[in-house]
Formats: C-alpha cells, structure tokens, sequence
C-alpha cells in the first residue's frame, strides 16, 4: 500500500476529550492535510497535459532565467556582501530597490523577492542594533510600504504549525521524505524478524509520519510492538501528537507507547544540552529486545554552525553509540552559500507558481509564514544548509555506512507524485543508493539510510 497519505477514517472513530476545543481545530486541520488539496485539485484541472511518468535525471535547464530575475539575483547577492563588509548604509539603499520591485501577490520572482527583501531588511535591522545606529535602524523600518516592522517578527507558533500541514497538503516535499524514510525503517524489520521496534524521532511535531507508517506495520507485522520517543522543544505540542498517535494506534489494534522528551530550545548552551539529554535519557529507555531507528527528517542542519562542526559530530557519534539497526536523514539540498540558497528557493517558488493558482490561500501562506521563516534564518545565518555530499562525508567520517533505498522505496515514492503531485516539474533522482526529489533541474530534498 501507499503510505503516503493520511488513512482518516480511524480518526472518525475516536471519542473527543471534553472541552478540548484547541485539540478538535488541530485534528481538523491534521484530517485537511490528509485531504486532497483543494486549490491543487483546482488548477490540475486547468493544465491540460500531465506528465505520470517520472525521470530518474535531472536535465539540462532549456533556457536561462528572465534578465530581471538575474538583475535582482546580483542586486540580493550584492546587498548580502555590504552587509558583511560593514556598508550598512550601501546595504539599506539595496534593500528598499529590492523591496520597491518585490510584491507578495505578484509572480514566483517577486514573491521570493518579498520574502528575501524581508530577511535582508531583519539582517540589516539586527547589524545596525549591534552598531548602536539606532537613528538608522529606527529609519530603514520605513523603508517601504512592502516591508513593515512587524515582517522580521517571529511568526506565532500556531500559524507555524498550521503553515507546516499545509505545506505538507499541497507539496510532496515532506510527504516524499516521511514515505521514503518509513519505506527504509519497514524493510529493515522485515529483515531484523524483531517483535518490537523503537523509533527515536527528533522533532516529531504532529507526527504526520507515522499514521501510515503505522498502517503498514500492522499489515506486515500485526504482532510487533511499536515505541516511539518523540523530541521536541513544546512540551505541549508533544503530548497532544502523543494522544492522537496512541488513540490511532488503538484504532488499528498496534500495541503502542509514547515517550515524549523534551529537548533545549535555542540558547547559547542548547547543543551541550541536547549532546546530554541524547547520552543520558535515551539509552535508559531502550529495551534489549528492541530494534531501534532514528528519524532525522529536516532536522540535522540546525545543528549546524559556521565553520564548527564539533556539535553535528558529536551529535551523530551519539547516535551511533546507541547501535541503531538504521537511520534514516532527509535534508534539504542547497550549500550555504546564498547564490545556491537563491537556486533552492527559486524552483520551489517556481514550483508553487506551477502547481497552484495565484490567488491561492494556502499558497500564500506557505511563502509568506514557513518559506519566509526558512529564508530569513538562511540568510541571517541562524540555520545553515548543506548537500548530501557533505552530509554523506560526515556520516561516514562518524562511522555510518550507507544503506540503498530499494527499487520498492522507488516506486512507492513515484506513485506518492503521479497520484497526489501530477505535475512534469516534479522529478526523482538516484544518487549514491539515495533518493532526491527536485523541480525541474534542480534537486530539492534527499532521504537517505543509515547503518
């Protein structure tokens, strides 16, 4: 079976807890996630030939990018290096002609635009507070009407959250990554013959990963015993993801336990305490007769730092000790350079505008709440990214062996896009017994597995 959708009719059968009013809204919006996306399904309609069949390369580009997206591409690149060479003021004059020629409503050039002028301007905004211009910063916050000073705040955690299910609705991007790395996690019981597994998951959030997952384990194994320890940094979100995983389990009949761990949110110790929380709390947990997987989908750059590789290597030497039967790692592909920052974003905006209408709802709020998030933390150096031929050298550096994905967890994943993502942008790519999924020519996303 596909496990790349949400099976919701377990979900009708459950009793609602009283008064859980914020529950009911989140299990709503879970069950439109698992929905055919409306604004999708619309503008399908609309295109008048589909491509079901998928390549397993990338080809050439067919023709280079319009002269004013080069334009604006040097104007971003050039802002970033006054920034780093101190020009703050050169800097505020780049950013309000990228802000003057971005528009949120426009084409996927000047929506990408938008969101780069906004994390260019939170950049720039923090630089002059470092430098006490506080005459400037109090100036550059009116620098255009397209750009207020509540764009750089953190977006709420709600909307997040909601931004997350949706992105997962109406792009295969998240769907590809769990579907893959599940594929890896069941062959490897099939394998294994153990009657139970424990999954460790860093950054569970609404465990969109393993309803189907689950699925598909009582299918091939309906006596095995699932554990899965869920990390995270909101203690609350974590026990409501919990509630619903059990009372679907319960639903399907799995013999199932929920652990969640709280992890360390950003502060200046955050990875000294993550690093001991892996050492101290997880080994505790694990039972002898226990294959246990690790999960890392979208989560290993944020350990990531300039030029200090210490906290990913002590993090995977960590995982290591713990003698996983796999490891399954989904990342983004881009360097952490902002010409290839610019690359990534430009074909997921590209293919958004493809997929979607441009007075699509949900599209908006992808690029404006979670897109915009990502670029703002890329491009003010919060978070860094790296390709798959970084991670597959640090991997190995710590002792991992490369796992390939199966000519199954292939055809799993091209069915996930010819019934759910019918677009001819979307493309598979074999790597290295790894998986990627880009748009066009230009890869996007790796899943790979782990010994």
């Amino acid at each position: 079976m596909l496990m790349g959708s949400f099976n919701s009719s377990h979900h009708e059968q459950r009793q609602v807890g009283q008064g859980d009013e914020e529950e009911e809204q989140e299990e709503d919006q879970l069950e439109q996630a698992a929905a055919a996306p409306s604004d999708l399904e619309i503008h399908r309609h609309q295109q008048q030939q589909v491509q079901a069949s998928h390549s397993q390369a990338f080809p050439a580009a067919a023709t280079s990018p319009p002269i004013n997206a080069i334009h604006m591409r040097q104007l971003v690149i050039r802002c970033s290096e006054l920034m780093s060479q101190s020009d703050l003021g050169g800097a505020q004059r780049l950013v309000s002609v990228l802000s003057a020629n971005s528009s949120s409503y426009g084409d996927s050039v000047e929506r990408l635009l938008h969101q780069l002028a906004r994390a260019l301007f939170r950049r720039l905004h923090h630089l002059m507070q470092q430098h006490h211009h506080h005459h400037s910063s109090s100036s550059i916050i009116s620098i255009s009407n397209n750009i207020t000073d509540q764009d750089y705040d953190n977006h709420d955690v709600q909307a997040l959250h909601s931004c997350y299910l949706t992105l997962n609705q109406i792009t295969p991007f998240i769907r590809f990554c769990h579907l893959t790395a599940n594929q890896a996690i069941l062959e490897v019981i099939d394998e294994t013959h153990q009657q139970a597994l424990h999954i460790l998951d860093f950054d569970i959030m609404h465990g969109l990963q393993w309803p189907p997952f689950m699925q598909a384990l009582v299918e091939r194994h309906p006596t095995l015993r699932l554990r899965i320890t869920a990390t995270g940094t909101d203690l609350s979100l974590l026990s409501r993801t919990g509630d619903r995983l059990l009372r679907f389990a319960q639903s399907l009949g799995l013999r199932f336990q929920f652990h969640p761990l709280l992890l360390p949110a950003a502060t200046h110790d955050r990875d000294h305490l993550l690093i001991n929380s892996i050492n101290i709390n997880i080994p505790s947990t694990l039972e002898p007769d226990e294959a246990l997987a690790v999960n890392c989908a979208l989560y290993l750059h944020r350990l990531l730092k300039d030029d200090d590789d210490d906290c990913i290597r002590y993090f995977l030497r960590s995982i290591k000790a713990l003698n996983p039967k796999v490891v399954t790692i989904a990342e983004r592909e881009a360097n952490h350079t902002l010409a290839d920052v610019l690359d990534h974003y430009t074909a997921i905006f590209d293919s958004l505008e493809a997929t979607l209408p441009p007075n699509s709802r949900e599209r908006l709020a992808v690029e404006q709440v979670w897109l915009g998030r990502e670029i703002m933390e890329v491009v003010g150096s919060e978070h860094m990214v790296r390709r798959y031929e970084w991670w597959q050298v640090m991997l190995r550096s710590c002792g991992f062996s490369n796992v390939p994905l199966s000519p199954f967890a292939l055809s799993q994943a091209k069915l996930l896009l010819r019934l759910h993502y019918p677009s001819e942008g979307y493309q598979l790519h074999i790597l290295n017994d790894s998986f990627f999924l880009g748009w066009r020519n230009r890869p996007l996303f790796s899943v790979s597995s782990w010994h």
